[in-house]
């Protein structure tokens, strides 16, 4: 049991381990798809909603600058950079609509582990992505197919009612059985970060091994522009909420918020509303990404930490 709780921590090392042994082999990671894709996401947000309380929602109130500031940022500056960054670099129709969808997608539970690991504001990160996840089912269909133009025909009621079946169904009910069924859901809860490492790895090396033609074929420039995207996200995400905020912790919370999509819920959305499965392969790359990142920004901002402790006990 030890073990599986070290799994949170190994994520960046696991998803990019499975999506290499993919590349190496597809059978080993590709039978998880169809309907285990969708269930695999559904599990995960079941997982959330099993770690939430009605005490995460009363802190949106008690710091409503900090979230709405966070939401906002989440929802102009991913999407306008994933659309700005499809047409620079002259992706392709299938790539340009995949991407500007995971860029329009909510937080995930990724991100609620990078802001524990870089001892940011753990509160702040779960009210976000639990706000956000909410906040997705309308705006994620609304802006995929505002900003999509005539890349390809988006399907917004489709998209709307999938956004609808495959999170906010699982996390109500997490939240209701977190509430109604406190003694099982404690036992349950504390291993799901861990259940949701391993679905997100198995939903991203699957889309990734059924890809791998499409990737080895003309993936650079898509890989390219998810890393500008994600690496423009934390950044931005940082400094824009620092300077309207002034904040440390508040601020590199928001980085992460902003810079972490839901890949799993963008690989779901484009599987089920797109004929070619090529749409979703942004979204399994951006999965991989954005936890590399995540890992060096744990990284950078403990080591701010420490100086900062330090520079204090010395005065």
């Amino acid at each position: 049991m030890r073990i599986l709780n070290q799994i949170p921590a190994a994520f960046p090392w696991i998803v990019s381990i499975a999506a290499l042994f993919s590349l190496y082999h597809p059978p080993i990671f590709t039978w998880f798809s169809g309907q285990w894709i969708t269930l695999g996401l559904g599990g995960i947000m079941l997982g959330m909603g099993l770690t939430l309380q009605t005490g995460d929602f009363r802190r949106i109130t008690q710091t409503p600058k900090w979230v709405l500031t966070g939401l906002f940022l989440q929802f102009t500056v991913m999407p306008f950079m994933g659309w700005l960054l499809a047409r620079a670099f002259q992706l392709p129709p299938f790539f340009s609509v995949g991407l500007i969808l995971v860029s329009c997608c909510p937080g995930g539970t990724a991100s609620n582990v990078i802001v524990f690991l870089s001892r940011s504001n753990l509160a702040l990160s779960v009210s976000m992505t639990a706000l956000s996840t909410m906040v997705a089912i309308v705006m994620t269909p609304l802006l995929t197919s505002s900003l999509s133009g005539n890349e390809i025909q988006v399907d917004a009621m489709g998209l709307f009612y999938s956004t609808l079946k495959v999170v906010l169904v699982p996390v109500v009910l997490g939240i209701l059985l977190n509430a109604k069924l406190p003694k099982y859901t404690f036992k349950i809860k504390r291993y799901a970060p861990s259940v949701a490492v391993i679905l997100i790895t198995l939903i991203v090396a699957s889309i990734i091994g059924q890809g791998k033609t499409i990737i080895l074929g003309s993936g650079f420039a898509l890989i390219l522009s998810i890393m500008t995207l994600h690496l423009i996200g934390f950044v931005l995400g940082y400094f824009l909420s620092k300077v309207l905020l002034k904040d440390e912790g508040v601020s590199r919370t928001i980085s992460v918020e902003v810079g972490m999509q839901n890949s799993g819920l963008g690989v779901v959305l484009a599987k089920e509303n797109f004929v070619n499965p090529a749409v979703a392969i942004p979204a399994a790359i951006s999965s991989l990404v954005h936890s590399l990142y995540g890992s060096i920004f744990v990284a950078l901002f403990r080591m701010r930490t420490k100086k900062a402790s330090e520079k204090s006990d010395a005065e």
